[in-house]
């Protein structure tokens, strides 16, 4: 049965697991889910009746429902098990899963669409204000991220020398969000260094917000 992943182009949790759908080489249908009109298809009861948190992605292939990226990219990891997603090493695996949640867990819910919503319409935070904070929490989470990966002997063209993982699938959506931003980037050129690599895959490529079938603008520029 062929998987479906509801997604939205300009999600960083869905784009993860498009790269990870693609780096697999598993045939997949988008359903697009967008966030914002009519009140977010994400709302709806239906949707809600498939994921109660309502969020996305969410994946779908029978019987089988799976929400939360990383939940989603480790269960494909363990079904499709080539090309790999983590490292064969504990302490390296252990690693590339650090790297991953220091993005997942630590940078993108802190700016995410529902937060940034409440931000401004709940507590009655200005436009500016809310841009102040999304810079500030992103830029001190790349900065951990760039201190970490521009001194470790293990980075190579990727997160973790030639292999790509989960750490660069979560990595690369967080900079097309701080690109979108306008942010400096030249404070972050191992980070930039590989998204170039990344880039340069059809995994990638193929997964990027202008390439979905629900996008409604392009790729920022690098």
């Amino acid at each position: 049965m062929k998987p479906r992943l509801y997604s939205f182009w300009r999600s960083s949790a869905a784009f993860r697991v498009r790269i990870a759908l693609n780096l697999k080489q598993v045939d997949y249908d988008i359903i697009p889910t967008h966030l914002t009109k009519k009140g977010g298809d994400q709302l709806q009861p239906e949707y809600e009746s498939k994921n109660p948190n309502r969020l996305i992605p969410l994946y779908e292939c029978g019987d089988v429902r799976i929400h939360q990226s990383l939940a989603i990219m480790e269960y494909l990891d363990e079904l499709h098990p080539e090309p790999p997603l983590l490292p064969s090493d504990l302490v390296d695996r252990a690693w590339v899963r650090a790297l991953a949640l220091d993005i997942a867990a630590d940078i993108h819910p802190i700016n995410n669409l529902r937060i940034s919503r409440y931000l401004v319409r709940q507590l009655g935070v200005s436009e500016e204000a809310r841009s102040a904070w999304y810079r500030h929490w992103v830029a001190t989470g790349l900065a951990s991220i760039e201190a970490q990966l521009g001194s470790d002997s293990r980075v190579g063209r990727f997160c973790y020398g030639d292999q790509v993982t989960i750490a660069d699938a979560c990595l690369v959506p967080q900079l097309f969000n701080a690109l979108d931003a306008k942010m400096d980037m030249s404070v972050y050129p191992t980070l930039m260094g590989i998204l170039a690599e990344c880039m340069a895959l059809p995994a990638f490529i193929h997964a990027s917000w202008e390439q979905q079938p629900d996008a409604e603008g392009k790729n920022p520029t690098f």
